[in-house]
């Protein structure tokens, strides 16, 4: 099993129906989906049934050896990578964004998909809550 570490500010989904709920909320069909920090895959599982074209993206070798060992007829498309500092050329023309963010870099991956939303048909996350209260506050207030 794949161990939360800290410094990455991980947080593993273990709700099942949470993540189904997740997954349920994608709506705009896109021509393709990553995956930002699927961790031990309790939503990949999930995704693999709704999308064609799933790209799992993660930063943590642990994790990476892990889902590749769950779904290694998959292996092609379990990115070990950074993110903020990837170049998403390989996704396609429209691609949308799902994951279950780690709190401390939600808002650096907000002005990344700030930066690709030409690209990006949607984004459905779970956040903690005060990030998505800050998301979500209008100019001027003090969140």
């Amino acid at each position: 099993m794949v161990k939360a570490k800290k410094y990455l500010g991980q947080h593993f989904l273990t709700d099942e129906e949470i993540a189904q709920r997740i997954v349920n909320a994608l709506q705009v069909k896109s021509e393709g989906l990553l995956e930002i920090g699927p961790g031990t895959g309790v939503l990949s599982k999930y995704l693999f049934e709704k999308c064609q074209s799933l790209y799992l993206m993660d930063i943590d070798s642990e994790s990476i050896r892990f889902l590749r060992k769950k779904y290694p007829e998959r292996a092609d498309i379990i990115i070990e990578s950074d993110f903020l500092k990837t170049d998403l050329d390989f996704l396609p023309p429209e691609y949308g964004i799902i994951g279950n963010f780690p709190y401390n870099i939600s808002s650096q991956i907000f002005f990344k998909v700030l930066e690709e939303r030409f690209r990006v048909t949607q984004v459905v996350c779970m956040l903690q809550k005060e990030v998505a209260q800050r998301l979500c506050a209008p100019p001027g207030n003090k969140q």
